[in-house]
């Protein structure tokens, strides 16, 4: 049952944010463009550089001026717009070691600056969760911590920056997804704080976010009964209406985390999660991170317009959710025109630099040294590989092969998983024999195979360096080295502390050498004091 009425489908559609593939625009998204489709979001597979970029978007708008571009751009481990090489930018939690909100603006006006460039005009970002649960599966680096006034700070500065470019940004995952050790993606994953830890915890971020100006926030698919012991935040009206809009006071538009999420669709079905989303107070439905098609964008237009027309979903309701869209798009268009007009932004101290993410990425690495740096002679690099995280990419590229071979050519690396017979000690040792070793992890913590493997390589090489690119909770050997993050610009900064100034140029700019950076990082520590 659809309702003929033009109205009704068009407001539908604009409340829609799907996907699509390929790196141009495909007929059936332009057509919805033209017929009143709200927002286009991009993902990994619509980008292959900047210029494409920028022309697709220009296709995009060239069926109406006004339509929101997406994209999912945190920065650091996730990466769209630089997904095939690694973003040259570190994410929250190398920012949030630093600890220097005016560095994190600038980090964030110089990556809203390539985006805007790009024609985008919203992100989904900046995470504003409070990593508060070490076992997490999902977050860790992508938060800006665990201590809940340095994420709000944080978060407050990277909005900052992002809407100084023009570009929307976009807090997530309300009301927090930081004290879980469950991946949406896959269940639901519940919250059990009281209302008094909430109000500490997990909400200041956002309170900060509201206060700094965002244009949009996105929900978690997350239980939290504290405040509905029924209904996932995403789906419910005491989260998005009554804490978020009466209580926090937010104006701006509410949008989902994908929506075809285990979390919510596992219950409900794609469509009817999306149309209890809008009833209880969304304002955009982000889909097509899996189903791009212009089938399941019909299936979530005709199920809208099936709910108003029986009664489910009040078209009033339906009416101020498009509403916001449309001003959250008029907010894009008049800040793109005053930027590009040179109006001042707010942000800290002038203009981005070129290099701001490299700058950023070395003052973030913390070592613990037990031994001489750079290190002397050949390199042996042993990777070890996490089970893969939905929400990184499994395209983005990550470790240290690439900068430590172009400072050590003969360099040799490995990459090991969970599944691979060769990561036993012995294989490891022979090959390392006469080289440097460099032990590279990702939240070391969390898998008792690498925590295995490593120990058992440290006992026989204690003089192997120990490289965390995750979250260091687990520092271990007697040289150590957190980066607080997997990015091209984390590897980077590594690298020159590893085995000195590269011979190449990264980013058009030649790295510092090792007694330039080592200043801002080198530290003498006990373990504790790696995590700020």
């Amino acid at each position: 049952m659809v309702d003929s009425s033009p109205s009704l489908r068009r407001m539908a559609a604009t409340v829609l944010q799907p996907g699509f593939t390929g790196t141009t625009a495909p007929d059936w998204v332009r057509q919805w463009i033209a017929a009143g489709l709200g927002t286009v979001v991009l993902f990994a597979r619509n980008v292959t550089d900047a210029a494409q970029v920028a022309a697709l978007t220009a296709a995009l708008r060239a069926e109406r001026p006004d339509v929101l571009v997406a994209i999912d751009e945190e920065a650091g481990d996730v990466t769209r717009i630089e997904s095939g090489r690694g973003s040259s930018r570190p994410g929250n939690l190398a920012l949030g070691a630093v600890d220097d909100p005016a560095l994190t603006e600038q980090v964030a006006l110089d990556l809203g600056r390539e985006l805007a460039e790009a024609g985008i005009t919203l992100n989904y970002a900046p995470v504003a969760d409070v990593n508060s649960n070490p076992n997490n599966p999902v977050i860790g680096v992508r938060a800006f911590g665990d201590d809940p006034h340095l994420v709000a700070r944080h978060t407050a500065a990277w909005i900052r920056g992002m809407q100084g470019a023009g570009v929307a940004a976009c807090a997530k995952h309300f009301p927090g997804h930081g004290d879980t050790s469950v991946d949406s993606h896959v269940a639901v994953p519940r919250i059990d704080a009281d209302r008094i830890r909430l109000d500490a915890v997990e909400l200041a971020p956002f309170r900060a976010a509201i206060a700094a100006g965002s244009q949009t926030i996105m929900t978690g698919h997350l239980l939290v009964p504290a405040i509905d012991p029924v209904r996932p935040a995403t789906l419910s009206r005491a989260v998005l209406v009554d804490l978020l809009r009466d209580e926090l006071g937010f104006a701006g538009a509410v949008v989902t985390d994908g929506i075809e999420m285990s979390a919510v669709t596992a219950r409900f079905g794609l469509a009817g999660a999306t149309v209890r989303a809008l009833a209880a107070g969304v304002d955009a439905v982000c889909v097509g991170g899996e189903h791009a098609d212009e089938a399941t964008a019909l299936l979530l237009r005709d199920a809208i317009v099936d709910a108003v027309t029986a009664g489910q979903l009040p078209a009033q309701r339906l009416a101020e959710a498009a509403e916001r869209i449309e001003r959250l798009a008029d907010w894009t268009v008049r800040r793109r025109t005053a930027v590009t007009n040179g109006v001042p932004s707010t942000t800290a101290d002038g203009p981005a630099r070129p290099t701001v993410g490299l700058t950023a990425a070395r003052r973030a690495v913390r070592v613990r040294a037990g031994g001489t740096l750079p290190l002397r002679g050949q390199l042996y690099v042993v990777e070890f590989a996490p089970p893969h995280n939905i929400a990184t990419g499994a395209e983005t590229p990550w470790g240290l092969r690439e900068p430590l071979t172009r400072r050590r050519p003969g360099t040799v690396t490995v990459r090991l998983t969970e599944a691979d017979p060769g990561r036993t000690a012995d294989p490891v040792l022979a090959a390392a024999d006469g080289r440097a070793l460099v032990l590279v992890v990702r939240d070391l913590h969390r898998h008792p195979w690498m925590s295995t493997a490593v120990d058992q390589l440290l006992a026989a090489r204690p003089d192997a360096v120990v490289v965390e690119m995750g979250v260091p909770v687990r520092v271990t050997g007697g040289t150590h080295l957190s980066t607080y993050g997997a990015s091209r610009a984390n590897a980077e900064a590594a690298a020159e502390l590893l085995a000195g100034p590269a011979p190449t140029r990264i980013d058009s700019v030649a790295p510092a050498g090792i007694d330039s950076v080592a200043p801002a990082g080198i530290e003498s520590a006990v373990p504790g004091s790696l995590s700020r």
